[in-house]
């Protein structure tokens, strides 16, 4: 065989293998669940474990995420790490997920809703989600803490958890490329991070009201969501903030920015508000973490 042949047939061998390497390779897709933009979720009955229907929800919750990732899997994905943000972030189910999901558990953790996610995902997905405290419509609306913080803000936009969590998603490289939730969440979502994928299971009649789906058809239009967000995952791009990013937090109370201040990498901006400024967004992430976390009285 002459040289000139060998490396034909070499040629044609890569050809002919790189399909099957392409296939081969795990497309790894991160989903960070909430609870309030659950369908059917309006109040403390549903969302917190002392309400009485708590326990229903939970299956809900667990159903909703189960749903998307049989539609990333039906777009291709093969791996889940699926992050458990909601409340004590103890929500899901855990025994009923594949054998090839992680579940994130508890806090505090550094990347907080996001922890666990890096650069070898191929999206993000975020499900259950709610509008941020800054909206004036939405169920459940708040970011982060509605009982301590008034205002989230990157780089001085005001920010619902979608945003801040896409921010670190971003930092990664990964694309959000579905959301679900209330229409007032999916809206400012999509406002600010483009033409993402957007399940709305509820429209939104005041903080502690909404019209419907049932959880059987949500669960039905999240795994068509999902499926095609991540079908077009090539398209849509991260959500970049770039350094250094200035992070803004309006407390509810007075002490918290008074105290806050007390470090030299904290600026009080007014009464109730403060600003840290972040190398990058893993940055910004554990001093929110910190800031929402940290007690004197932590233990053990």
């Amino acid at each position: 065989m002459t040289r000139v042949a060998r490396l034909v047939l070499a040629a044609l061998a890569t050809v002919a293998l790189a399909p099957a390497a392409r296939a081969q390779r795990p497309i790894k897709v991160y989903i960070s669940a909430d609870m309030e933009g659950v369908a059917g979720a309006v109040t403390a009955d549903q969302l917190l474990p002392t309400g009485f229907e708590y326990e229903r929800f939970r299956q809900f919750m667990t159903s909703e995420v189960l749903a998307a990732i049989q539609g990333a899997r039906e777009a291709g994905a093969t791996e889940f790490v699926i992050s458990d943000s909601h409340g004590n972030q103890e929500n899901l189910l855990i025994e009923q997920f594949p054998t090839d999901a992680t579940i994130i558990r508890s806090a505090p953790r550094p990347l907080g809703m996001m922890e666990g996610i890096d650069s070898s995902f191929a999206a993000a997905v975020f499900i259950g989600y709610h509008a941020s405290t800054t909206s004036p419509a939405g169920v459940r609306a708040h970011t982060f803490s509605s009982a301590n913080l008034a205002a989230v803000y990157l780089d001085g936009v005001a920010m619902p958890e979608a945003g801040v969590n896409a921010a670190i998603a971003g930092e990664f490289g990964v694309p959000v490329v579905a959301i679900s939730g209330d229409n007032v969440a999916v809206a400012e979502a999509q406002h600010l991070l483009g033409p993402i994928e957007g399940a709305v299971v509820k429209r939104a009649l005041g903080f502690h009201s909404a019209a419907t789906m049932t959880p059987q058809a949500a669960q039905a239009l999240i795994r068509e969501k999902v499926r095609a967000g991540v079908q077009r995952r090539a398209e849509l791009h991260p959500y970049i903030a770039k350094a250094p990013i200035h992070l803004g937090l309006t407390f509810k109370n007075y002490r918290p920015a008074e105290v806050l201040s007390y470090l030299p990498i904290v600026q009080r901006t007014s009464s109730h508000a403060i600003e840290f400024v972040g190398r990058d967004m893993v940055e910004v992430s554990r001093f929110v973490e910190f800031a929402l976390s940290y007690s004197p009285e932590l233990s053990p």
